[in-house]
């Protein structure tokens, strides 16, 4: 039996991209800061997708919120997120999608975020969980059980 130590980085996980999914809680600036210190940890970088919920995306779809004023505020999100990032030493992609469709079924918080997985290249998952005070309003902690479920990514909820 070997007595050579093995370093705590050896092992078998192997990552290159975290995805984090936000939506503009702050359960989702939680998760990003997890996203942050794994990927400095596995000398990763973190995609953040901005996932817009169905109220957002019906609001825009009717005609009731400006898609630029919609977009306007998720991208401050990100910037906010890329912040958080940075001070992790990583670098961030980003990008947005739509969480619900009123015409595909198929389309809901959970798929999106796998599908990002999957476009992204992601090999860990970060994702916000519904935060214990009862707040439900927020899109990705509906999606948390789902990315948990499914994914075949590692992932953390947190």
């Amino acid at each position: 039996m070997s007595t050579e130590r093995v370093s705590d980085t050896d092992g078998p996980l192997t990552v290159e991209t975290v995805l984090v999914p936000v939506d503009g809680s702050e359960s989702s600036e939680r998760a990003v800061e997890y996203a942050g210190a794994v990927a400095d940890r596995y000398d990763a970088a973190v995609h953040a997708v901005y996932v817009h919920g169905q109220e957002i995306v019906r609001a825009i779809q009717s005609g009731a919120v400006d898609e630029d004023d919609a977009a306007a505020e998720a991208q401050s999100f990100i910037d906010d997120v890329r912040d958080l990032v940075a001070g992790y030493g990583v670098t961030m992609t980003n990008s947005s999608a739509y969480g619900f469709s009123p015409t595909r079924k198929t389309t809901h918080p959970g798929s999106v975020v796998l599908d990002t997985a999957d476009d992204a290249d992601a090999d860990f998952i970060v994702v916000p969980r519904e935060p214990l005070s009862g707040d439900d309003g927020k899109i990705l902690s509906k999606a948390a059980e789902y990315v948990l479920l499914y994914a075949s990514q590692p992932v953390l909820s947190v």
